[in-house]
């Protein structure tokens, strides 16, 4: 069972790209699911992150609080304005740009964890940064959103408030209370947790496409070509931001991935719950889950075989230079 719930885990863009198209080829079946079903399924990832957690994890923001402003200061900079300036760009109507401002605006995705640590990143400062922007949520998200998207759509700052302190902080709270008082059941379950939240999130996706299967057919390479670029350009902007302060590679790797790869299962479930006038609006987080699972591997690879090479290089020759 551990091997199975190992694959399912290490193949986890393989599986939201399958449930993706599932949900493409098979919309009615998957229309049949309650939308509120997201929530809890998200739910079920967060409370996966509170049993994943170790308070030792938040030691991080006392020890190197630069790191982690630094790193929280971007990704609440960044993607949202991103978000908002590819919005315009493009052209998007404004269900597709409230959902791509919506994923701008959520705190880092638990995914960049696992890809910080395959691209040799520093996993503290990632564990910490998802940790604290998580923390940040309830508040940041809701202003973030109405600051960004308010003009042009009604936004519940105190309702998205309540809903993220309800499908994300208490799941994540319930999740460091069973830790604390059944270890031994934490310890067996954490070697599952990883393929659980991978179906979950797999499931969010296919409910969200199934959904809006029609009209994201008939309209969706440009909505597809946004969501790629916000997170491209997420992760090199972090990544440079990482260069310009004079962090290390580890910190950079680390700050690249956090800023690139976002919590959009909760974009998709604020949409959900707040936005039924907009349907649409489901659907770049959708796709987000898909792609960023994707080019979190493909960048955890650049960073591991490509980067590491120049890295060494640069290195051997300024210790020439000194020498």
């Amino acid at each position: 069972m551990r091997k199975i719930c190992q694959l399912i885990s290490q193949h986890m863009g393989v599986l939201v790209l399958a449930a993706a198209v599932l949900a493409l080829v098979f919309p009615d079946v998957l229309q049949q699911i309650p939308t509120k079903v997201i929530n809890y399924l998200l739910g079920v990832v967060m409370f996966g992150m509170g049993l994943a957690l170790n308070l030792q994890d938040f030691k991080i923001v006392f020890s190197r609080p630069k790191d982690v402003i630094i790193g929280c200061l971007a990704q609440f900079t960044i993607m949202p304005l991103l978000a908002l300036g590819l919005s315009r760009l493009f052209s998007l109507d404004e269900a597709l740009a409230l959902g791509v401002v919506l994923v701008g605006c959520c705190p880092g995705g638990t995914a960049s964890n696992v890809i910080t640590y395959l691209a040799k990143g520093d996993l503290a400062l990632s564990v910490g940064m998802t940790g604290v922007s998580t923390l940040l949520a309830p508040v940041m998200t809701p202003l973030l959103t109405w600051a960004l998207a308010g003009k042009s759509v009604d936004v519940d700052v105190a309702g998205m408030l309540l809903s993220i302190l309800w499908v994300v902080i208490l799941p994540i709270v319930v999740g460091l209370i069973v830790k604390g008082f059944w270890p031994k059941f934490t310890e067996k379950a954490i070697d599952y947790l990883p393929a659980v939240s991978t179906i979950a999130i797999a499931m969010i996706v296919a409910i969200v496409i199934g959904a809006s299967a029609s009209k994201l057919l008939a309209g969706g390479m440009i909505i597809i070509l946004v969501v790629i670029l916000h997170n491209l350009c997420g992760l090199s902007l972090g990544y440079l931001i990482g260069r310009l302060l004079g962090l290390s590679e580890p910190k950079k790797r680390a700050i690249s991935i956090e800023v690139g790869m976002q919590n959009s299962g909760l974009a998709s479930s604020l949409a959900t719950l707040h936005f039924a006038a907009y349907p649409l609006a489901t659907i770049p987080g959708a796709i987000f889950s898909v792609w960023h699972n994707i080019s979190g591997a493909a960048v955890a690879y650049l960073y591991t075989n490509i980067n590491d090479r120049i890295w060494l290089r640069n290195s051997h020759r300024s210790g020439k230079e000194n020498g």
